[in-house]
């Protein structure tokens, strides 16, 4: 995993949304390989419950930029210190069924145990990078959405957990972004109009 591709990355802003929010994508570096952290969303949350997704969550008033949303919220959620990140770089922004668009932001994090916020997530899952670049671990679906249009969704399988909808169209640049993988052309099935993405 080459993070210079993350550092040299041009990132695109969408602004034209109603809601901003930032994500922490963090790399921990171990030995054998490096790993991505996850939070499993509590199931009791009202948008997305029970999904996969990267630490983070919507802008507040005080905070000055976007990065400090991200890090504030991972603060909250998983317990990371500000000291404790050190930033790569940032990704292109991307949109949400729910309005926001989000701006992933890719840091380093040491490789320790972080405390979830049982209020908002109920697990905290460290995965493998070799596990998302097996092409086996990886499909992708075809949909009609009734105000997005035509989408793919990405679904990544590794170590019995699923990443997909947004949260997986941010691994996907980080992937590309620092590894060999690409995103495979193929599309495993085609999905009618859902109102519920």
């Amino acid at each position: 995993m080459e993070l210079a591709g993350v550092s040299k990355h041009s990132p695109t802003r969408i602004t034209s949304e109603r809601h901003e929010a930032a994500v922490l994508a963090p790399v921990i570096q171990r030995e054998d390989a490096p790993h991505l952290l996850f939070t499993k969303r509590a199931d009791h949350l009202g948008e997305h419950p029970g999904q996969m997704s990267f630490p983070g969550g919507g802008r507040e008033p005080s905070d000055e930029t976007l990065y400090e949303t991200a890090v504030r919220e991972a603060n909250e959620e998983i317990g990371l210190d500000r000291s404790e990140v050190g930033l790569v770089g940032q990704l292109d922004d991307i949109r949400t069924v729910t309005q926001y668009s989000v701006t992933p932001f890719v840091v380093e994090v040491p490789d320790r145990g972080y405390r979830p916020d049982e209020r908002e997530v109920a697990e905290i899952a460290v995965l493998p990078v070799t596990g998302f670049i097996d092409t086996a671990n990886y499909e992708c679906e075809h949909r009609d959405h009734p105000h997005y249009g035509e989408i793919l969704i990405h679904f990544f399988h590794v170590n019995g957990y699923t990443v997909w909808g947004a949260t997986a169209r941010i691994l996907v640049q980080l992937l590309e972004l620092t590894t060999d993988w690409r995103a495979p052309e193929r599309i495993d099935r085609t999905v009618d109009k859902d109102p519920d993405l």
